[in-house]
């Protein structure tokens, strides 16, 4: 079916407008800014993933893909001019299973984990991002670990679970403990189930530490620019000899050695860093 003149004209007229309008928005709005760049950040990956699924999809269901995703994704730092510096990186214990525990603070996580992720790790996420596309079954196809948190009984057989995969199979997990994205530049109080995970398998924790996002990339503000990422590798906290009972302090423990590298590396070479003793920042955060 051919269109009639008046329809092509309107479709000229509509490129125009979105050619002359989305430049105008970009260079004069930090909010459409903001929300181009996150829905090309989130499309990029939708992207990525339907390019890795064939890849992948060769070895099946394997933690081994992970370094094909990873691979797939380093290069996303570089299209939003952030710089990412790993320190500490010769922490990760060079040949047995741990648990690696991360502060959460935005999707743009995933850009700290692909560069420090050691080999054979995979993610503990939640089940809804099994349904999300492409990425959800490139994230299966993986290995990524899927648990429902709404249904506790499954959560903890999950677990227990994971934790002979870590002994059998020589895997590592990464777990974000405080269970949701945290925006207001601080860190949540912890969940225990990674440590419960640790102290079942008896494997050490290794925590890492990402520096506060807010001098470049603020949801609030619906502000995204370029800028600077620190990732902290801390040493390995031993879990041998620990029981259930001695979760809680642990889990403390953990949590209070990663807000005071938090608030180092959030601070550093910024100034006073004011910006954290904002209300819900770190300078109110409780130990």
């Amino acid at each position: 079916m051919e269109l009639w003149p008046g329809a092509w004209t309107a479709l000229l007229l509509l490129f125009l407008l979105l050619l002359f309008v989305l430049p105008t928005l970009w260079f004069c709005s930090p909010s459409a800014k903001y929300f181009f760049k996150m829905a090309f950040y989130n499309g990029w990956i939708l992207f990525l993933a339907v390019l890795a699924i064939p890849v992948c999809a060769v070895r099946g269901r394997n933690v081994e893909n992970m370094k094909i995703l990873r691979l797939m994704l380093l290069h996303i730092k570089y299209l939003y001019g952030i710089r990412v510096e790993v320190r500490g990186a010769h922490h990760f214990p060079p040949s047995q299973p741990y648990v690696v525990v991360s502060n959460h603070q935005s999707s743009l996580d995933l850009l700290g984990m692909m560069e420090v992720l050691p080999g054979r790790c995979v993610p503990i996420a939640k089940r809804e991002l099994l349904w999300a596309g492409s990425a959800g079954l490139a994230c299966w196809l993986a290995g990524v670990i899927f648990i429902d948190r709404k249904r506790t009984g499954d959560a903890i057989s999950v677990m227990s679970e994971v934790a002979q995969t870590l002994l059998t199979q020589d895997v590592r997990v990464w777990v974000f403990p405080e269970g949701t994205r945290n925006h207001n530049g601080s860190m949540l109080p912890f969940k225990r189930g990674a440590f419960h995970l640790a102290v079942q398998a008896q494997v050490p924790i290794v925590p890492i530490v990402m520096s506060s996002y807010q001098d470049f990339y603020c949801k609030k503000e619906r502000r995204f620019t370029s800028g600077r990422c620190q990732v902290r590798v801390l040493p390995p906290v031993p879990t041998e000899g620990l029981t259930p009972d001695d979760v809680p302090a642990l889990a403390d423990r953990v949590r209070h050695s990663m807000l005071t590298v938090f608030r180092e590396i959030s601070t550093d070479g910024r100034g006073s860093g004011d910006y954290l003793k904002k209300p819900g920042g770190v300078g109110e955060a409780r130990l």
